[in-house]
């Protein structure tokens, strides 16, 4: 091995170690959603737990989606910074095929490609699993959410979710739980 690849290799491990949404390996391809009805997903989900990542910065974040047109969803994405600043993203999740419905892509920004944006598993009024993954040659970036319909959820819900996630080798210990205490999020809903 030469001394460069050494020093890639090296980097590449340290990368992926300090960072919870890289991991070594492909992208797994679980199960979505049967039967998704895009119309029932519609409205207002708040961030319950999620996998860390470089562009989701706060607390009490939401996410509201709105049908801008047939298989095309309108997503605002809001959340509260440290300093107590609301921040929010506008961005466009398609259905790339109508016969996975589930199987979503979402961009914010036309300078970078849509992300994957895969519904595991809803009940429509209370809960959201969602999952994204994009592989990177060697590694993959994996990102994954928690939604409820409410500022929070029950914990045997939380529970079969961090499940489901489990079972395709997400580490449910490194997800971060979000903010959703009614006070402190209060400046969101002013």
């Amino acid at each position: 091995m030469t001394t460069m690849q050494v020093i890639f290799l090296t980097l590449l491990v340290v990368l992926v170690t300090s960072s919870r949404a890289l991991k070594s390996g492909k992208c797994p391809t679980p199960d979505v959603q049967a039967n998704f009805d895009v119309s029932k997903y519609l409205g207002k989900w708040y961030e319950i737990e999620k996998v860390p990542n470089p562009f989701q910065k706060g607390q009490c974040s939401a996410a509201l989606y709105s049908l801008k047109s047939p298989g095309v969803i309108e997503v605002l994405n809001s959340g509260l910074l440290g300093d107590g600043n609301i921040t929010s993203v506008v961005g466009t999740a398609t259905v790339k095929n109508p016969s996975e419905p589930a199987k979503l892509e979402v961009s914010f920004s036309q300078d970078s490609p849509p992300g994957p944006y895969w519904v595991l598993s809803t009940d429509y009024e209370g809960h959201s699993l969602v999952y994204g993954c994009r592989d990177n040659g060697p590694v993959s970036r994996e990102l994954a959410w928690i939604l409820s319909r409410e500022p929070t959820l029950p914990e045997d819900t939380l529970q079969e979710l961090q499940g489901i996630l489990s079972s395709i080798g997400i580490d449910v210990n490194k997800m971060l739980p979000t903010n959703q205490d009614e006070t402190y999020c209060s400046r969101m809903h002013e």
